[in-house]
């Protein structure tokens, strides 16, 4: 028999749902990961393509992922978030195996074939003498591929941070965002190891493939274990009363189960949601250019395949730097409970400090003169302020929005980040070709590397700029109701 004592220990599931958002974002930088890692060696050469067409299909995917999560953001509110996840990675996981299939849809619209096989499609691509063909055929088929992919991918954000508001009080949403939010770290730090040694010895359709099934797993797991927090009978009073420790909690909880309360047109009018959606278009673009281009950099500036091992060492380095990132989340914690700061104040604070890191990049291209470690270790830097500064901005929606809207505002700043995302990316695919066919001279750097000094200029900059605006538009807290 249970004693007084143990009856009132807290349990502490909100962890175990943490960590089922942290494989999901795991899955999902690994989903997302799989064309970054394997275009340069082995789709390009086969469909002929170049850094602009690369370029603009990590653009348009951009483009894809913001308007999927304007959309996205409203689903996950008026579905509820467990069936708006799995409607989320179900969708995502589908599209990340239809990349595998885009060599036999080119083969069947070149030459009829459809039902050739992977092997069979690369030997009628190869002996089509229309490269233009081959090229504008395979580039609309990764683009509907992506596009599927952005579709379902723009659920993850709006749902985990709808989930985390749901089962952590404001003070511990930043930290446990953070952990979640490492599963992007986690799935850029395994893409590098596992993605190119499973193109290498069973063809990049299989790359596809098997990181793609993941999520089915995923979802398993999902629809057995989640269960909203006043409902689960793996949480007892004690950690319910912890999860509603805020006076608008139980307010919240009350309201969640009639429905968004919030017009989704009358949302823009707030203050507090354009703060939100410059913080991301000026800075999601950041992450997303490291992300896609990194390797591209590796190869181009230093000649280093994804599937070189020396690559893949330096690709694992930039990532697990990235993982300091929890520190981020756990910052404005150590303000509010040993400053006596507002969580809002707190998060405001550590943002600040976040945006300062990213000012090394300016360094990255000319110390990359001496050692490709370099960049590698300031891009790490770079990425782990990133997801910190990530980490807490998704926090302040839950911060000043109650949560029957959470989702809708990370979808709309989800998008502004998508938008900045796409302009960098088509940017830089442009840039990069002008360069390097060019020769182009700036500020003493010739050709491909003056090029990606630019990009990193202005990456450098935009976290300061992001954090003034959202100072200007919300400069203390100021909850809506």
């Amino acid at each position: 028999m249970m004693t007084q004592k143990e009856k009132s220990k807290m349990t502490n599931y909100r962890w175990y749902i943490c960590s089922l958002l942290f494989f999901a974002t795991t899955i999902n930088y690994l989903d997302r990961q799989v064309l970054s890692l394997t275009w340069k060696d082995y789709i390009a050469p086969e469909f002929h393509w170049t850094n602009v067409h690369y370029g603009n299909i990590t653009a348009l995917f951009s483009l894809f992922y913001a308007i999927g999560l304007l959309v996205a953001g409203r689903f996950v509110d008026w579905i509820d978030t467990k069936k708006g996840f799995l409607w989320a990675i179900g969708i995502w996981s589908v599209g990340g195996v239809l990349h595998a299939f885009c060599g036999i849809a080119t083969s069947g619209i070149l030459a009829g074939e459809w039902f050739v096989g992977f092997e069979g499609a690369k030997e009628i691509i190869e002996n089509t003498q229309n490269v233009s063909r081959v090229i504008n055929v395979s580039v609309v088929f990764f683009i509907f591929a992506r596009f599927v992919l952005a579709i379902g991918e723009a659920g993850n954000f709006p749902a985990a941070i709808k989930a985390t508001a749901e089962f952590f009080p404001k003070k511990d949403r930043a930290f446990a965002t953070s952990i979640f939010n490492a599963g992007a770290t986690v799935g850029a730090l395994a893409a590098p190891i596992s993605i190119p040694l499973i193109a290498s010895n069973f063809g990049w359709e299989m790359a596809f493939i098997l990181i793609g099934a993941l999520g089915f797993v995923w979802m398993w797991f999902w629809n057995k274990m989640y269960q909203k927090p006043h409902d689960h009978p793996k949480v007892n009073q004690e950690e319910l009363d912890y999860i509603l420790q805020d006076k608008d909690q139980i307010t919240d909880e009350l309201i969640d189960a009639k429905g968004p309360v919030i017009p989704f047109l009358k949302t823009f009018t707030f203050k507090q949601t354009w703060a939100f959606m410059i913080g991301k278009f000026m800075t999601d673009g950041v992450w997303w250019f490291f992300l896609f281009w990194t390797p591209a950099y590796l190869s181009d500036v230093y000649g280093l395949t994804s599937d070189n091992p020396t690559a893949q060492l330096l690709l694992f380095v930039l990532y697990a730097i990235t993982l300091l990132s929890i520190y981020g989340g756990w910052l404005p914690t150590y303000f509010v409970d040993k400053k006596g700061m507002h969580p809002y104040a707190g998060r405001m604070k550590s943002m600040f400090i976040f945006a300062l890191f990213p000012l090394l990049t300016l360094l990255a291209q000319p110390l990359g003169s001496y050692s490709y470690w370099f960049p590698i270790i300031i891009i790490g830097i770079a990425g782990a302020a990133h997801q910190a500064w990530s980490a807490n901005i998704f926090s302040t929606v839950g911060d000043m929005f109650p949560k029957t809207t959470i989702a809708t505002i990370t979808g709309i700043g989800g998008m502004a980040g998508g938008i900045g995302s796409f302009i960098i990316n088509k940017g830089s695919g442009t840039l990069f070709d002008f360069s390097q066919n060019t020769n182009m001279i700036f500020m003493g750097f010739e050709g491909i590397e003056a090029g990606y000094f630019i990009v990193f200029s202005v990456c450098s900059v935009t976290y300061l700029i992001g954090w003034i605006i959202m100072k200007i538009l919300v400069p203390k807290y100021k909850p809506v109701i």
